[in-house]
């Protein structure tokens, strides 16, 4: 399982909702993806929070690099390079529209039940295109500089 997609279920088993990747190579220069999750209270952003960084720290000895708004409980950003995990209270992820900012970059399928798939509408990822390791490291992926 790639990092990108271990996290997506790392948010899921701590009841995050709403849970969609999407590849912002092509637009952004200082990240591949992003992750973005939200949770109902401070409480569960902060425990969406740190079951990620405690998977991919355990799985796959990947350490955050920058962690931004963990103290507020309202948006919390997890900087791994080749991808950031955005988890955010309801509230922000509707007031601030992350999904509707980047809604003309590619979504990618995570494997989910919570959110896009592909092939489902708003998707430009089909199930045929060949999956993505979004591993930093991974064989076929640039070396973060």
């Amino acid at each position: 399982m790639t990092a990108l997609k271990l996290a997506g279920q790392a948010a899921a088993d701590k009841q995050a909702t709403d849970i969609v990747a999407v590849d912002v190579a092509e637009r952004m220069g200082l990240t591949d993806a992003f992750l973005i999750a939200s949770a109902s209270s401070e409480r569960q952003v902060v425990a969406v929070v740190d079951e990620v960084e405690e998977v991919l720290s355990r799985q796959l000895k990947l350490d955050v690099i920058r962690r931004e708004g963990k103290a507020g409980g309202r948006w919390v950003l997890l900087d791994y390079g080749h991808f950031v995990v955005h988890v955010q209270h309801e509230e922000e992820r509707v007031f601030y529209a992350l999904d509707r900012l980047w809604k003309d970059a590619p979504l990618i399928d995570l494997g989910l039940t919570d959110g896009v798939g592909a092939g489902e509408p708003g998707s430009t990822i089909t199930p045929d295109d060949t999956p993505r390791d979004w591993t930093p490291g991974a064989p076929g992926e640039a070396q973060a500089q």
